[in-house]
Parts: C-alpha cells; structure tokens; sequence
C-alpha cells in the first residue's frame, strides 16, 4: 500500500482526495494536513508529522510551496502538486526540489485536459495566421485569474508560435495584433471549470473545449498521478508523461 500524506485535507478537493483513497485498494492515509485544520486528526503544520509516508498529494495553497518542498526533500519523499497560482519564485523551488525527487506537478489534473494542449499546439500549428483566444470559465470562489490550465494552454501554444504575446482580459481601443493569444477569466456561479480554444481564420473557426463535470476529476487525476511516479526517478513530471509513457 502507498501511504500518503495528504496536505490540504480539509479542503473540497482533499475531501475528494481522501473519499479516493479510502475506497483505494493501491493507497492508504497516512496524514491529513491543513494549515487550516478544525477537525480532529488533521496537523496544522506539516512538520509536526514524523510518521511513516511514501509520498506527498497536495492540494493546499500555493503559498505554503517552499515549507512543503523542503519537508519534501528532506524526508526523500515524491510530491503531487496539484495547487495553482504558484510565482515564478514558488516555480523554481518546485524545480530545485525535482533534482532530488520525483514532483509531478501540473496546473490541471485531468488526463482530458492534457489532451486538449496537445489538440491546441497541433491546431495552432496547422493554422500559423490564425488569431487564438482562451478562455477559462470557473466558480466564482476561484482566487487565481487566469486559472492555471488557461496559461498551461497558452504557454503550449507558445511553443509552436514562438513570437505570441499574451493578452490578458483584452481592453482599450486598439486593434487586435497579429501575434496575439487573448486570455480571458470569467467568473459564475458554481462552474467546476470549462476551457476552450477558439482558432479563428477569415473564414473557419476550430473550437476545442474541455468541461469538468464534477471535482471528483482532479482528485482521480492527483490519485492516478501518486501510483504513477512513486518508484520513478527525481524529476518533474505532468499529464503529458502518463499520456506519453
């Protein structure tokens, strides 16, 4: 069985985490942590877990980034990290603490969604003068705009447009450039997370959509990525290592 401590537990989706791994014949609770923590058996502080663990899932807040990759490193044990909105400061410490363990870290944790960046750079590449507009719809109890997943999208397509420039929530009164990929937050209701992107020639539009029905997604996702990098080397990992391995 693979023991995981699971940080953010008190959250909805360490709920959804820990409703996983109870029903798991492959993994086992080994600590819940929350910095938030008003149940019992819940660590407020990481560091106060001495026990026995595999590996860490997190879904907690990315402020907490650098106390969880040193307790990481220095107990040697591999790391989901399925938070976003991280800085790129809080980037690099995930990337620092990826040569000396396992991290899968990804902005999104359905498989769905990792085949949708793929389907984005394909079509933004058979289409090079075609104007590219993302645009992410989620709860309106989300913090971070764009979401994650929306920049993932736009950093892929990056890579086969090397000259875009991003948009952020377009505004003012100049013509759209050539060169543009607009990046749009919309914010309702009680939305699990839509993504699309929308590829505009004169004369065609290509749309590529991806819809969470339900939270449970990126706790299968975290779940799914725990049993798939907890022998594997230090390195970073993400969805597109399960699609291609």
């Amino acid at each position: 069985m693979i023991r995981v401590i699971l940080n953010g537990a008190c959250g909805r989706m360490g709920k959804e985490v820990e409703r996983i791994i109870e029903a798991s014949e492959e993994l086992t609770l080994a600590a819940r942590v929350d910095t938030m923590a008003n149940e019992s058996g819940c660590y407020s502080d990481i560091n106060d877990f001495a026990g026995d663990a595999d590996m860490i899932i997190d879904f907690s807040n990315h402020l907490g980034t650098e106390k969880l990759m040193d307790y990481a490193v220095r107990r040697g044990l591999p790391a989901v990290i399925a938070t976003t909105g991280h800085t790129d400061a809080e980037l690099e410490y995930i990337r620092t603490a990826a040569k000396k363990i396992a991290v899968f870290h990804s902005a999104n944790m359905s498989l769905g969604v990792a085949l949708l960046v793929e389907l984005a750079k394909k079509t933004a590449s058979v289409f090079p003068d075609a104007d590219i507009e993302i645009v992410e719809t989620h709860h309106n109890r989300k913090l971070d705009a764009p979401s994650g997943t929306a920049l993932m999208l736009a950093n892929a397509i990056k890579t086969v447009r090397d000259r875009a420039a991003f948009v952020f929530g377009r505004y003012g009164n100049a013509k759209r450039e050539k060169n543009e990929i607009g990046v749009h937050a919309v914010r309702r209701g009680n939305i699990v997370g839509i993504h699309e992107v929308l590829v505009s020639t004169d004369s065609q539009t290509i749309t590529l959509k991806h819809e969470a029905h339900s939270r449970a997604l990126f706790a299968e996702g975290a779940v799914t990525a725990a049993c798939y990098i907890i022998n594997k080397p230090a390195g970073i990992y993400d969805m597109n290592s399960i699609v291609d391995d």
